[in-house]
């Protein structure tokens, strides 16, 4: 077991394994729940993705379409409304499409009406926010594998817990779908 998949388990779970009912609802979808540390179904479920972060941005061209490639590896922005994702309200999990891991799930999704998907939180450590060079917008990006996003904006009075709405590429996830974490 390589130490980087051990972490972000351990974050992913954390102490909120029996606090968190969403998050325990989340890992039962990728995990194995006849397995009696979940830890181990969340690394296998990893396995490919253990050296992310040193794919060549040819490796990345071969496992990603174009347009995933443009979005998540350019910092490309998909046309307003053009996205899959958008007007998708089904229950599961919204995946980075560069390395398979959980970022988003359906509790959190939200209709913005600007064009793109837009979520209110992700999966706790899953997303970074990087502020862009001209300071006007905060660029998110995976936490595993550093794939663009989308920007996150805060304070536009939407009624969601965290008054934040993560403005997200549609090309920049896979939706699984599965049992949702809404209660």
């Amino acid at each position: 077991m390589k130490l980087g998949q051990f972490v972000f388990v351990q974050q992913f779970v954390g102490n909120r394994w029996r606090q968190n009912q969403p998050l325990q609802r989340l890992c039962r979808v990728f995990c194995n729940e006849q397995q009696s540390d979940i830890r181990l179904g969340v690394r296998n479920m990893s396995t490919e993705n253990k050296n992310v972060k040193e794919w060549t941005e040819q490796e990345w061209k071969t496992r990603l379409n174009p347009e995933q490639y443009r979005v998540l590896r350019l910092k490309g922005t998909e046309l307003a409304g053009s996205g899959s994702y958008n007007k998708h309200y089904k229950e599961g999990t919204y995946l980075c499409a560069g390395c398979k891991m959980p970022v988003y799930t359906s509790e959190t999704k939200f209709d913005s009406g600007c064009g793109w998907p837009a979520f209110y939180d992700a999966v706790p450590n899953a997303i970074k926010s990087i502020p862009d060079p001209d300071g006007r917008r905060i660029e998110i990006v995976c936490a595993n594998c550093n794939g663009h996003m989308g920007h996150v904006f805060k304070n536009e009075g939407f009624p969601t817990p965290t008054d934040e709405r993560h403005c997200v590429n549609s090309a920049s996830l896979i939706f699984h779908a599965g049992e949702s974490s809404k209660s």
